[in-house]
């Protein structure tokens, strides 16, 4: 779909900071970008992934039984080498948002030492955030496909 960004999104991966992290032939997992549709930023929150399903589909409801297996299969993957790779203390699950219309689940690492009152909506505020630029993100998502087995 043309006008959907995570489907063209989906087409750019290979100039998109990190990438693909996993896939399969349902969905896909991505590090939050620099550029989304409503900014553009110098420097992202280091571990916050996306699993978007490949399909052009709205609500978690929509998706078919396989997409929604290959969903779970693949946060769980990401949480994993979140936790393995970059020592976070807890993976937050969420579907949020109606900014863009099409299926994505946010992972977001919790990392040893983050302050109780920033999780989740504060996140922009706390000075010590792990935050990165393309390079940092292209990194981590490197450790991440390292620690899934497939980089």
């Amino acid at each position: 779909m043309d006008d959907c960004y995570i489907c063209r999104k989906h087409g750019a991966m290979g100039i998109v900071p990190g990438g693909v992290i996993a896939e399969d032939e349902h969905a896909v997992v991505s590090h939050l970008p620099l550029t989304t549709p409503n900014a553009c930023a110098s420097a992202v929150y280091l571990g916050h992934l996306f699993v978007e399903v490949r399909r052009h589909v709205v609500e978690l409801g929509d998706l078919t039984p396989d997409e929604a297996a290959s969903v779970g299969r693949l946060a769980s993957v990401a949480a994993h080498a979140l936790t393995a790779s970059e020592g976070a203390e807890h993976v937050y699950a969420a579907v949020i948002g109606h900014g863009i219309p099409h299926f994505h689940l946010h992972l977001i690492a919790r990392y040893l030492g983050t302050p109780e009152e920033y999780w989740w909506t504060r996140l922009d505020e706390w000075p010590d955030a792990p935050r990165g630029d393309a390079v940092a993100v292209i990194a981590l998502a490197d450790r991440l496909r390292s620690a899934i087995g497939g980089g």
